[in-house]
């Protein structure tokens, strides 16, 4: 039994009050045995210079003592801040900012400060616990006022304290037991149990690797209590931790976005054009599959809030120098006439042999975030022209479009076509930056 009666594994009773101070975008009053901490979050629409135009938001923070903290009254900062208070500001701005992707902030800054009312140890670490909670209390107001579509938190954070006193490893030290500790040590994390900082020290003599691990596990066990204990502080506010993230399919055509959408991973809220709310219309004029691909990401991601995909999709005859290419769905001059674009296809084909038939569908695919960072891939399926349409199936060119299979796209099914298709290749090429959205 330690001195207040805990055992070696327990954190020290922890509060944490939402909403104490009114005035602020977010704040939380936390208490963590006798420290007290107030953490706010402030929003500011703006970001500093060498942020400027990058489409990126910032996080940062400020960290002090009030003079009567300790018992014995400490000197505020004045021009020149105390060196302990710069350093505690830096790590809670590191941590925190690890919490945000800063891609879906928006062109603004939070800056959360942490004011401590009362200080019995562990302030640092109190101070980004609490710190997180403010943060996602200002971003669910930023939601709640139209500021932002979709939350930036991609990741929950806490931080507690742990180390070696009179030879006992310990969880989340006092004043008391920290002052007189062997070792002392601090752990940031997230949710997943990756370390965003890990501070150690042996000051009263050196530990073992056996220490550390023992140390490591009371760590890993303090911050998943810490994140129990934040979401139940937030309540409803809480989901905007790790959001589900929607994806505009920029088209609405029908076929496509089925065939997208079954190609995706089952964590993402696919939803059409129409159904964001996005009913204007894009003028596709980039000589390129990948030009136009960008246009219509770009244009509906900036008008939606959500990151977009869009994609330009044609055939590319060899014989016919590329074409029909990027005007594939208006070959013939009306839009969407598959009937109208084969019989011409077959007419410019028709004295082609079968060695020089060869075509390649083509997909150019980008993904378009809503501060306008775009990524493009391109996917190519090879095949050949038939001479006759082949199949009940597909839509456009599928007919007339041999796989080395031997079967056109008509005659595959959906699944099958979806697993060798320029568009499926184009995807398998996203996947990965769609896993990091």
């Amino acid at each position: 039994m330690r001195q207040d009666g805990r055992n070696a594994n327990e954190l020290r009773p922890c509060e944490m009050q939402v909403g104490f101070v009114g005035t602020a975008d977010g704040s939380c009053l936390i208490r963590c045995g006798g420290t007290r901490v107030i953490c706010t979050a402030s929003v500011d629409e703006s970001v500093p210079p060498f942020l400027k135009g990058k489409g990126q938001g910032w996080v940062t923070a400020e960290y002090a003592m009030l003079p009567a903290s300790t018992g014995r009254r400490k000197a505020r900062d004045g021009v020149k801040k105390d060196g302990r208070s710069v350093e505690i500001s830096r790590l809670i701005g590191r941590a925190l900012r690890q919490a945000v992707d800063r891609r879906f902030l928006g062109e603004r800054t939070i800056t959360i400060d942490c004011d401590v009312l009362e200080a019995d140890g562990g302030t640092r670490t109190a101070s980004i616990t609490g710190g997180f909670v403010a943060l996602c209390c200002a971003v669910d107001k930023l939601i709640k006022a139209g500021k932002l579509k979709e939350s930036p938190i991609v990741h929950q954070i806490a931080a507690v304290s742990a180390g070696i006193v009179e030879d006992v490893p310990s969880l989340d030290l006092c004043y008391v037991e920290d002052s007189a500790a062997q070792t002392d040590m601090n752990f940031v994390m997230d949710e997943t149990g990756a370390f965003i900082e890990l501070q150690g020290t042996g000051e009263g003599r050196a530990f073992t690797r056996q220490e550390l691990m023992e140390i490591l596990a009371l760590g890993e066990k303090g911050i998943k209590e810490l994140h129990q204990l934040q979401r139940e502080a937030l309540g409803d506010k809480a989901q905007v931790i790790s959001p589900r993230r929607t994806l505009v399919i920029a088209s609405n055509n029908a076929h496509k976005i089925r065939e997208i959408s079954e190609m995706l991973d089952e964590g993402l809220n696919v939803i059409s054009m129409r159904e964001a709310g996005f009913n204007g219309e894009i003028d596709e004029n980039g000589d390129t599959f990948e030009e136009n691909a960008r246009i219509k990401a770009l244009a509906v991601a900036k008008a939606t809030g959500y990151c977009a995909l869009a994609d330009d999709s044609g055939l590319a005859v060899d014989a016919l120098n590329g074409a029909p290419g990027v005007h594939s769905a208006r070959y013939a001059g009306v839009h969407g006439n598959d009937a109208a674009n084969n019989a011409l296809l077959m007419e410019n084909m028709r004295d082609v042999p079968q060695e020089e038939r060869t075509a390649q569908f083509v997909c150019a695919m980008a993904l378009c975030l809503p501060n306008g960072e775009c990524t493009v891939v391109r996917g190519e399926c090879p095949g050949l022209i038939t001479y006759e349409p082949r199949g009940e199936g597909g839509f456009g060119y599928d007919p007339y479009f041999e796989y080395a299979s031997g079967q056109t796209f008509s005659e595959m099914t959906e699944e099958e076509k979806n697993q060798v298709s320029h568009r499926a290749r184009a995807l398998q090429l996203m996947l990965p930056h769609l896993e990091e959205m």
